[in-house]
């Protein structure tokens, strides 16, 4: 059973990871559909779920959460390298395929970069998105995230070198110089 509802988001409710949780990540983590939008090459197991929940979700200072849609695990939204001193975060994200497109990822993604700027006061919130991952592209976007460059040839994906492109957010009531 997921964790407490952290964000209740109009379309999603976000809750504390919780160790049960493990199982249906490590198996989503480890579907053909999703390692590539990841970069993930290697297999996880359940030890890896484990060791990865003690170093970032128990002792951690990112946040990650797990996507529900009325208690149902559907995926995980997080932000990561939260720097207080530069007000910023990267914004990540994965839906299991099951429940892509119906609208999760975005309003995770729109509910977690509320709270950023609203509790966690950041300035701003980037991601990356593989140059083929169209979806992801789309998410951000959505959210209002502008893409700010391009990393080429970044990422070694699938047995060819992708670009990565950069996106990213400022709080509302700042812009770009």
């Amino acid at each position: 059973m997921p964790g407490p509802v952290f964000i209740d988001g109009d379309d999603v409710e976000l809750r504390t990871i919780e160790r049960e949780d493990l199982d249906f990540c490590r198996q989503t983590l480890n579907d053909p559909a999703v390692r590539p939008g990841l970069a993930a090459t290697d297999p996880l197991t359940s030890s890896d779920e484990e060791e990865w929940y003690e170093r970032h979700v128990v002792e951690g200072d990112d946040v990650h959460l797990l996507v529900c849609d009325d208690g149902e695990p559907v995926g995980t939204v997080g932000l990561n390298g939260v720097n207080e001193t530069f007000g910023n975060a990267e914004l990540g994200y994965w839906i299991a395929p099951d429940y892509h497109r119906n609208g999760y990822a975005t309003a995770a993604a729109r509910a977690l970069v509320d709270y950023a700027f609203t509790e966690r006061r950041l300035h701003k919130v980037y991601a990356n998105a593989f140059a083929f991952n169209e979806g992801s592209q789309r998410v951000l976007q959505k959210v209002g995230f502008e893409r700010e460059g391009v990393h080429r040839e970044q990422a070694f994906i699938d047995g060819e070198y992708v670009d990565v492109y950069r996106y990213g957010l400022l709080a509302p009531g700042h812009t770009a110089p």
